[in-house]
């Protein structure tokens, strides 16, 4: 399916970009390939071909999911003008 340059104008307007008389032509070949890829690429026999996540059998190495930071609340809420139950209060500034 290739697409006319009416066809590239009509995806700039509904994509809301101003494509230039000049780079409609180019931007026109460059869609165009990208669905030649696609058609391409629809083509191949997948038949019997198992899904995957990923190309190549890899995992990632995980670090410990451990506590690295310690706790400093109680220094932070001690220069707080005010603080209640852990929690620090402020005037209402919406009525």
């Amino acid at each position: 399916m290739a697409l006319t340059t009416e066809d590239v104008t009509r995806i700039a307007r509904l994509a809301r970009l101003r494509v230039s008389d000049e780079e409609r032509m180019a931007v026109q070949g460059q869609l165009n390939g990208i669905l030649g890829l696609i058609e391409a690429m629809r083509a191949v026999d997948t038949e019997g071909v198992e899904p995957m996540a990923h190309p190549q059998d890899v995992s990632l190495r995980l670090r410990a999911d451990v506590v690295t930071e310690t706790d400093h609340r109680d220094a932070f809420q001690a220069v707080a003008p005010q603080v209640e139950a852990g929690l620090y209060l402020v005037p209402k500034v919406i009525e």
